[in-house]
């Protein structure tokens, strides 16, 4: 996927805007591009611009999805929207996220406090066991230092209940054995035509070449455990509402 560093402003208006059906996977190939793409400027929600409002599924600029997968390509003359180099595959995938978007519900999370889920973060939680802010805690888990860029408070609230629920590509979990028989267990960070690397438990970067490799698979569960009733619901909200707050190294 290549990356289009761009925003797409498009205002908020009252009429719901006209759908089409999409296929299966599309929502999914968009999501990816809006998080990539949309969500450094728009929030991962669609809604960080004041008075725009992308996750909800209501726009002025466009009546229908045509109008809309014309604006993500051709911009919006005299406003920050620029022409992108999307395909029209690629704009329709984005317009289907976004209609995704609107169909599930915001985590109240948010109303959470940022400070007290810092502090159950790196205390109760045991988050930095696992996971690595700002240049503290561990790299077996994935870096979270962004996470609130990149990442739907709705979305890190199940993933802090039910892990199991969606695991992105990003963060899976390999086991392979060798053909001299040794065991490597680790979060996948690539894995090309000749080697494949992971960060193992041990926080060690082990590149595996293919050929050695006796078997391969991929975990299916998380290796995050449930906190459910672990945490109590106001300091899941909490954690969640620090999480959100993580936008970068320059950050609070």
């Amino acid at each position: 996927m290549r990356t289009i560093s761009f925003c797409f402003v498009i205002i908020l208006s009252g009429a719901l805007l006209a759908q089409q059906p999409y296929l299966p996977g599309e929502a999914e190939d968009g999501r990816q591009l809006f998080q990539a793409n949309c969500a450094v400027c728009h929030g991962p929600d669609g809604n960080r611009v004041s008075g725009v409002d992308l996750g909800r599924d209501r726009f002025r600029r466009a009546s229908s999805d045509d109008d809309l997968i014309q604006i993500i390509r051709n911009g919006i003359p005299g406003t920050p929207m620029p022409a992108t180099e999307f395909s029209n595959f690629e704009a329709v995938s984005i317009v289907a996220y976004l209609h995704f978007m609107a169909s599930t519900t915001r985590s109240a999370s948010v109303s959470g406090d940022a400070a007290r889920g810092k502090a159950i973060f790196e205390g109760k939680g045991g988050c930095l066991e696992c996971h690595r802010v700002k240049g503290t805690g561990s790299r077996t888990g994935p870096e979270l230092t962004e996470i609130g860029i990149s990442r739907r408070a709705v979305e890190l609230e199940l993933s802090i209940i039910e892990p199991n629920a969606e695991i992105l590509p990003a963060n899976r979990t390999v086991h392979a054995i060798t053909r001299d028989g040794k065991t490597i267990i680790g979060r996948l960070l690539n894995r090309d035509t000749f080697t494949i690397q992971v960060i193992d438990s041990n926080e060690r970067l082990v590149s595996l070449r293919i050929e050695n490799i006796k078997q391969y698979a991929i975990v299916e569960d998380s290796p995050m455990p449930s906190y459910k009733g672990k945490l109590s619901s106001e300091e899941i909200a909490d954690v969640v509402s620090y999480l959100v707050s993580l936008k970068g190294i320059d950050t609070q």
